[in-house]
């Protein structure tokens, strides 16, 4: 399962290693329990096997073993234990006890003891064997004395030890995981507070957050955000200020359309009345061209255009420029423009389904301030991968410092006199960005006005 809180995958990154460093812990105080309760038992063996060892005698060339109940009643507890022991010779002769007891792989020298484990009658066993030597015994002759009990109390004594650690160790692992809780709690309040700081933000708030209490963590995402909420304010800034200007165009001709009805409807004349209408034709055809523009505007800001082809569909530039010069030509008669295409490409295909509204753009922005009689030169060739389009005229041009500027919506030059709406570039630019073109604009070397060079990917 995939944790999406926070909280819980600090918790589960703290506590996991704790639990495991528990579980290994506990392994280790087992082994040692086990251990330690093996030390104590083969510590009361022997005990048991020395007290034996010194009740031996050797009188007239035999052995007299006498077991005192003391040397037994060492392993007197609960666990129910039984005790078995065994006396031989070094020889091999049963001195006393079980016979069937086991012996040590190796029988132990003089004062040595040797502890190992066996099974004995059905049931495990640790075993105590020790070598001695008796008074008055011959000196190669040694006794071999030898004290079994059964691993009851052993594992009794080895769970018990391991049973209280575990005990420690689960209630510190409880103690730490409270500890951890309140801890990280603590420490994700100020998130807490930050979260708490934007949902109670109102809808139209655009102010910076401020770091205030905002762990170091946590400010990179506060700077980020800050950052964003700065560039969103720059567009609502820039939405308000298209309404208001496209408000502002739409109201203008609407006005003047008022004026020329109430003109129209005031004469008294047929000649006053059509010079009336058509006033306000030409107003209607500039209405009509500025809303059709902020529609393309809209449509290119959103990458959308529905009535040419798909961005997947490659289109030849070629028929494209075509087309617009054949909608422009009546245009360029009437205003006497010398309107020209240069190219030498059999095709020019482009991937993007607003060509023609980049060439028209282009092409109405040349004619609308290029006085009449001037040259109008569209060209376009290829340079590697890039397809550069060129629309040159010997109109005024834009100064130097204004061409960073005549981008931006419904934006003029101040000493133009064409009836241009400021949305051609606009217009314009946002194409070239959706399509990934670069746009640059400079002056003629031979005369005055201006050339707007695209340059844009070629499709294969």
């Amino acid at each position: 399962m995939r944790l999406t809180s926070l909280r819980s995958q600090l918790l589960l990154w703290l506590l996991l290693p704790l639990g495991l460093f528990v579980a290994v812990s506990s392994w280790v105080t087992y082994r040692n329990a086990v251990e330690m309760a093996t030390d104590t038992h083969d510590r009361l063996l022997l005990g048991s096997a020395r007290v034996i060892a010194e009740q031996i005698r050797y009188d007239d060339g035999v052995f007299q073993v006498i077991v005192p109940p003391a040397a037994l009643e060492l392993f007197e507890s609960g666990a129910r234990d039984r005790v078995f022991y065994r006396v031989s010779s070094s020889s091999g002769q049963l001195l006393a006890g079980s016979a069937d007891l086991p012996l040590p792989a190796e029988i132990p020298g003089m004062d040595a003891v040797h502890f190992f484990s066996a099974s004995f009658r059905g049931e495990p066993v640790r075993i105590s064997a020790l070598g001695k030597s008796v008074i008055s015994a011959p000196d190669d002759e040694l006794v071999l004395v030898e004290v079994a009990q059964t691993r009851r109390a052993h594992k009794i004594f080895s769970d018990r030890i391991w049973e209280h650690a575990l005990l420690q160790y689960l209630l510190i692992l409880v103690f730490v995981a409270i500890l951890l809780l309140v801890g990280v709690r603590s420490a994700l309040s100020s998130t807490v507070a930050l979260r708490e700081r934007i949902q109670d933000r109102r809808p139209d708030s655009l102010e910076p957050l401020a770091r205030g209490n905002v762990p170091d963590e946590l400010v990179p995402m506060v700077d980020a955000m800050n950052h964003y909420v700065a560039r969103l304010d720059a567009q609502v800034a820039a939405h308000d200020r298209f309404v208001a200007n496209a408000s502002h165009q739409l109201r203008t001709p609407l006005t003047v359309l008022t004026t020329q009805v109430d003109y129209g409807l005031r004469s008294a004349t047929v000649k006053d009345k059509d010079a009336a209408l058509h006033a306000m034709e030409a107003s209607l055809q500039h209405g009509i061209r500025l809303v059709n523009q902020l529609l393309l505007l809209s449509s290119a800001q959103a990458g959308i255009d529905a009535s040419t082809a798909s961005r997947s569909d490659a289109i030849d530039l070629l028929v494209v420029i075509q087309q617009v010069f054949e909608d422009f030509a009546g245009f360029a008669q009437d205003r006497q423009i010398d309107l020209g295409f240069e190219s030498r490409l059999d095709a020019a295909p482009v991937r993007n389904g607003m060509l023609r509204d980049l060439v028209s753009n282009l092409l109405d922005n040349a004619l609308r301030y290029t006085p009449v009689g001037g040259i109008v030169t569209v060209s376009l060739a290829r340079q590697g991968a890039q397809l550069v389009l060129e629309v040159a005229d010997n109109g005024p041009g834009i100064p130097e410092q204004e061409r960073g500027r005549v981008f931006d919506r419904f934006y003029r030059i101040s000493s133009s006199q064409a009836d241009g709406t400021g949305l051609g570039l606009a217009i314009v630019a946002e194409i070239v960005a959706a399509m990934g073109a670069r746009i640059a604009l400079s002056a003629p070397l031979e005369h005055s006005g201006l050339v707007v060079r695209v340059e844009m990917p070629a499709a294969a």
